[in-house]
């Protein structure tokens, strides 16, 4: 299927998938500003649509900024730790001296350990794949 691609406003990749009612060049002219593409949806990196806001379109191909992978890959790690977070949350805000707060902070320990090495292997990641494979996606 043809799509047509462009870089928008804010520096990211828009694509606009026509109905069918009209021609695809004559939704580019009326839909899309100037210097849009018409590519097959084939060609786009949709194995990485989990990063879809780091896509760029460089000289005609879409690929995917690693500095902007690497962010979304960070904001989906702190949003997964604040979720295994919560069920010692509130152990943690009564401060309560006893077995129930010691055995919430070393659970927070071990949440903590298990994010820092998925963040070192985000930072350490050369492909979005690597990013997907540390955050377990």
């Amino acid at each position: 299927m043809e799509v047509i691609i462009y870089t928008n406003e804010n520096g990211n990749v828009s694509v606009c998938v026509p109905t069918g009612e009209l021609p695809i060049e004559q939704v580019q002219i009326k839909d899309t500003p100037p210097g849009s593409i018409i590519v097959d949806s084939e060609t786009l990196p949709n194995a990485y649509n989990d990063f879809f806001d780091a896509w760029e379109l460089n000289d005609g191909v879409v690929v995917v900024n690693l500095t902007k992978a690497k962010a979304i890959g960070h904001g989906i790690r702190r949003a997964a730790r604040a979720e295994e977070f919560k069920p010692h949350d509130e152990v943690i805000m009564k401060q309560i001296p006893g077995n129930d707060y010691t055995q919430a902070e070393a659970a927070r320990q071990a949440i903590r350990e298990k994010y820092e090495e998925i963040q070192t292997q985000i930072d350490a990641a050369q492909t979005p794949e690597e990013i997907k494979t540390a955050l377990g996606i």
